[in-house]
């Protein structure tokens, strides 16, 4: 099991955003997160990569690490098991795509040029964006540049993926094919755990569904259809 949370409370600002949770994912997964904006989705999230504290858990293991006794010097061991994907992009706007994904593999501890080539050239034509190598960010779409961001989050071959709204700030076609993408990626044996407002996309492409709802986490899979759409796209 690649996250075991059981009985967690997760504070944001010494606000208790949920209560109780209990959350679990596994190799292969594609797990969607939904909830209205405030409900804890991305907290729970920044728990996952250790951007915020667990404080009180019966039970709290990402990756084998037991989260609440892992120390800060640990934490970029775990991040790079992990890849990252921001709903607004996050890359380096003062470089090429080539050097933001070398940035990371050197970051990473990643030294010998040619292997780096190798590897950033192989996660762009997986992710169909190798031709864009030598371009700036601001040269490519929404679209692209948020594959460029799946190409930065599977350069060190995760064994999980967290995507908090990555497809908040496309349009629908390019938002499905991002999804695409991801699932692909999913098939390969990487957990994918995607934060979402896009309701029509859980009918398109089905997975694990748990909701955030006055404080509380909860796995709605089998009942999904029986809620409004309009209620969570408020």
């Amino acid at each position: 099991m690649l996250i075991d949370y059981q009985n967690v409370n997760i504070y944001h600002e010494d606000v208790k955003v949920l209560e109780g949770v209990n959350f679990h994912a596994d190799e292969g997964e594609f797990i969607y997160l939904i909830g209205k904006v405030g409900s804890g989705k991305s907290s729970l999230l920044e728990t996952i990569y250790m951007e915020l504290d667990i404080k009180e858990a019966e039970k709290a293991e990402v990756l084998g690490y037991d989260v609440l006794n892992t120390k800060r010097k640990e934490v970029p061991i775990l991040r790079k098991m992990t890849g990252i994907i921001f709903q607004n992009f996050q890359l380096l706007s003062d470089r090429t795509v080539y050097k933001n994904l070398r940035f990371v593999l050197r970051a990473t501890g990643w030294k010998d040029k040619k292997r780096i080539d190798e590897r950033i050239d192989e996660t762009l034509t997986d992710v169909g964006m190798v031709d864009a190598k030598n371009k700036m960010p601001h040269e490519l779409s929404g679209g692209e540049q948020q594959r460029i961001a799946i190409a930065r989050a599977i350069l060190n071959k995760p064994k999980l993926i967290v995507a908090d709204e990555p497809t908040g700030n496309l349009d629908p076609d390019t938002a499905s094919q991002i999804v695409e993408l991801l699932r692909s990626i999913c098939q390969t044996g990487t957990a994918v755990i995607m934060s979402t407002h896009n309701m029509p996309m859980l009918d398109k492409y089905p997975g694990i569904v748990y909701q955030c709802k006055d404080c509380k986490l909860n796995e709605i899979t089998k009942d999904f259809n029986k809620i409004s759409l309009s209620e969570e796209e408020e």
